[in-house]
This record gives C-alpha cells, sequence and structure tokens, in this order.
C-alpha cells in the first residue's frame, strides 16, 4: 500500500511538471478582468497616472516566437484600458523600475492597439505577451524636458558604443592604423601614382560599403559602374571628402569611418543610426 501511495505521488509530480511547462500561463497572476501578469521586480511608491508619459523599455511576442514589437526603448502616453485585460491595465499597476510579463487577449489588442484584425497566420487563441520594464514616468507637461536629457544621454550612450565597436574591429582584424586628426581611419592596400587629386576636381572611384558586421548595402564594383564626384565641396559624406584627398591616382584602399564623418545619428536607408561604415575604395582617375 505504500508503495502504491509512492507511486501516486510521483506521477502526481510528473504530470504537474509536464502541465507547467505546457501550460504558457504557469506562474501568472489573474487580475478580475482577465489580465495575466508576472512581475519580476517590484519595487514601491507610485503608480502612472492617466496620460502620464511612460518611459519605457518593451517587446511584444506572440507564442513566445513571433516578434510584433521587437525590444526596444520608448516613450509611450498613459491611457484609460481600452478593453477588458488590456495591457495598460497591466502598466497601471507597475512602479518605476519595476519588470514584468502581461498576456493579453490577442483579438482585442490588434483591434484596439494597433488598429487591425488578427493577421491571417495567427488566432485567437495564441498567447500574446507583453515583455515590459518601466524606468520612468513622468506628467505630459515635463515632456519636453524630459525628452532633451533623454536625448543627450542617448547620444553620449551611442557615441560611445560606436567608439567602442569600431575599436574592438580594428583589433580584432588586427589592423594597425593611425587615425586622422578628425578620427577617420585608412588603411592603404595598392599604391597609386603619387599624383594626388585637389578640392573642387571631378573624381572617379569604384567602392565597396560595408556595415562592421560585412553586411554590404551599396558597391559601384558590383554594378560595374563606376561613381564620379566633386571633391571637397560635400557632395558625399565627410568621411570620403577627406579620405580621398589622401590617395593618388590608381590607389586602393580601405576607409573606416566613425559615424560623425557618415550618416550621422540619423542613419540613410539601410545604415543605422551611429553606424561606424567600412569603405573599400579605388580612386579611378581625376
Amino acid at each position: 500500500m505504500k508503495k502504491l501511495l509512492l507511486l501516486a505521488f510521483a506521477f502526481s509530480v510528473i504530470f504537474t511538471s509536464c502541465d507547467s511547462r505546457n501550460n504558457p500561463m504557469s506562474g501568472y497572476e489573474k487580475t478580475s478582468s482577465g489580465l495575466y501578469y508576472k512581475f519580476y521586480e517590484e519595487n514601491q511608491g507610485d503608480n502612472p497616472e492617466i496620460m502620464d508619459l511612460l518611459d519605457v523599455v518593451l517587446s511584444c511576442k506572440i507564442n513566445d516566437t513571433v516578434d510584433i514589437i521587437p525590444n526596444n526603448r520608448m516613450i509611450l502616453q498613459m491611457v484609460e484600458p481600452m478593453f477588458s485585460g488590456d495591457f495598460f491595465e497591466g502598466i497601471k499597476m507597475m512602479h518605476r523600475g519595476d519588470s514584468a510579463s502581461f498576456i493579453v487577449r490577442t483579438d482585442s489588442t490588434f483591434y484596439t492597439l494597433f488598429g487591425t484584425s488578427i493577421p491571417s497566420e495567427f488566432t485567437v487563441n495564441d498567447i500574446m505577451k507583453f515583455n515590459v520594464r518601466l524606468n520612468d514616468f513622468y506628467p505630459e507637461s515635463e515632456f519636453a524636458s524630459k525628452q532633451i536629457e533623454y536625448m543627450k544621454n542617448t547620444f553620449v550612450e551611442e557615441t560611445a558604443k560606436a567608439e567602442n565597436e569600431l575599436n574592438n574591429y580594428l583589433k580584432e582584424n588586427k589592423i594597425n592604423a593611425t587615425p586622422t586628426s578628425t578620427g577617420l581611419y585608412y588603411v592603404k592596400s595598392k599604391d597609386g601614382n603619387g599624383v594626388k587629386p585637389q578640392v573642387g576636381q571631378e573624381v572617379e572611384v569604384h567602392y565597396t560599403g560595408k556595415l562592421l558586421d560585412g553586411t554590404v548595402f551599396d558597391s559601384s564594383v558590383d554594378r560595374a559602374q563606376p561613381f564620379k564626384f566633386d571633391l571637397g565641396i560635400g557632395q558625399v559624406i565627410p568621411g570620403w571628402d577627406e579620405g580621398v584627398q589622401l590617395m593618388s591616382k590608381g590607389e586602393k584602399g580601405t576607409f573606416y569611418i566613425p559615424y560623425y564623418l557618415a550618416y550621422g545619428n540619423m542613419g540613410a536607408g539601410p545604415i543605422p543610426p551611429f553606424a561606424t561604415l567600412i569603405f573599400e575604395v579605388e580612386l579611378i582617375d581625376f
């Protein structure tokens, strides 16, 4: 009898464990409106009020696999919940510094928050989960000053990150180069004839542009069509105007261009903000 009881207990533990793994709501609590929530970090203090601005890091996934909102820092405005079990009901429960997950109705969320019906690849039974960290919140009247502060901090952080990434890239790839006074790195791979172009002259070049991760975003070589521009008068990014002046006719080399000599903190097309660029360049003629 004792063995039977132990065996029954063992099966009970196994089935409970399996149910926990298979149930996406396991470990979550549920509000009376139907919102499932789980806190990972919970602090004390005030909760956001309606119309407050929320500084959050937020992501949204369906079935823990499909990204609806990639993990990103953003500013949201606190509003009244628009349906029972709304995402904003969960935000209202949070304090500064809290992090939590909220499971919401997929159909209602698509309709009210995203303004569309559920895409055909999903159903009402799919699990939509918001992961949120509430960094801060403040009244709408403080938005301008907070945005300026946020932009300054972001600029400093991203600048330091970009500089570290470039330095690490040069070190890891054993690239021995000295930057110019502006921060441009140039490594020659083939000598030219020694004659360098002057400001205002039209130059003809071949190039391939890449990000630090090796992604090619543009190439005149692939198009089999050299690129022409007037040197030193701002028709191209500053790193190019400076770099091509270092070259002589027939010379080949590589520019390592920090973001502030390229497309800055805004980026352009496939080039993200604060991106260091690598250009393999040949000065064909001028």
